[in-house]
């Protein structure tokens, strides 16, 4: 799944791409994601301007005057624009299409089209169908479900050494586990909170409670330092994702510990291990995490 750097990288592109520009119309494929779309999208989008786009963990929000268009990609999503209109076809061969992002996702999976004013368009292609697409009133938007009881982005100055410090007292569970709860830091998933947790020096099965007060600090610096590193290298791409132009991410190749198992550390030679956490595969250095 997506995480905030993917997002972030995504919202800066698409600001750039489409900013400005104009919806001239919906076009609705398939309805069916996460929630059902509502069909009358076309209608009470048409005719509204992108003022910008807006990140929230990892949901993306269009800024579309008195309504906000809340966007999340899910497991296997990707929102693209793209210069060449083509109609929709269940006949379309699978890779097959009018440009080189096209050629790079099945247009069997283009679900959902935003044509703009200058001909582009804005295509979410969703293979699991997983993600979702949803329309706000602007005054609403902070209290939707989605996203009413997020923590603070794990890019926001609010989560620091002593946001954490008090979040962590008392807990009993396993810091990875901490790091990846939505109510408690925004936009971390399993991909980066390994990784942070590696940069830090701590074990991702350390209880939260048992944290010395320089870990901690470590944990928000490291988060901070990685998550601006992968933004600017587009992200990590695993499966799915790609970016607005349909471009992977180019982070994977800087991952120490994640999908790593078995594998030398690049720091000291130590065989890779993995244990499961959450349910959830977790990478580690037994030498360099303590």
């Amino acid at each position: 799944m997506p995480e905030l750097p993917e997002v972030e990288s995504l919202r800066l592109l698409l600001n750039l791409a489409v900013a400005g520009r104009v919806i001239d119309r919906v076009e609705i494929r398939e309805p069916r994601l996460r929630r059902l779309i509502d069909l009358q999208l076309s209608k009470a989008l048409s005719g509204r301007s992108i003022r910008g786009i807006e990140r929230r963990a990892k949901y993306l929000l269009f800024d579309l005057g008195e309504v906000v268009l809340l966007i999340h990609l899910g497991m296997s999503g990707s929102l693209t624009h793209r210069k060449a209109p083509r109609a929709f076809s269940d006949a379309e061969p699978a890779g097959g299409g009018h440009d080189s992002i096209a050629a790079r996702l099945d247009p069997r999976h283009d679900h959902v089209r935003f044509v703009l004013d200058d001909s582009s368009e804005l295509v979410y292609n969703d293979p699991r169908r997983f993600g979702l697409i949803k329309l706000l009133p602007r005054a609403e938007a902070n209290a939707a479900d989605e996203l009413k009881e997020l923590g603070p982005d794990a890019l926001d100055e609010k989560f620091n050494e002593a946001y954490l410090t008090v979040k962590a007292r008392g807990r009993r569970v396993a810091i990875k586990n901490l790091l990846m709860d939505q109510r408690v830091v925004a936009g971390l998933g399993n991909i980066y909170a390994a990784e942070a947790l590696f940069r830090a020096g701590v074990r991702p099965g350390r209880r939260a409670a048992g944290l010395k007060r320089s870990e901690i600090c470590r944990i928000v610096g490291a988060t901070a330092d990685l998550l601006k590193d992968a933004i600017g290298a587009g992200g990590t791409s695993f499966r799915n994702y790609l970016d607005a132009r349909g471009r992977p991410g180019r982070f994977s190749s800087r991952l120490m510990v994640y999908g790593r198992a078995g594998e030398r550390c690049y720091v000291c030679s130590t065989l890779i291990r993995t244990r499961v956490l959450g349910q959830r595969s977790s990478f580690y250095c037994p030498r360099c995490q303590e």
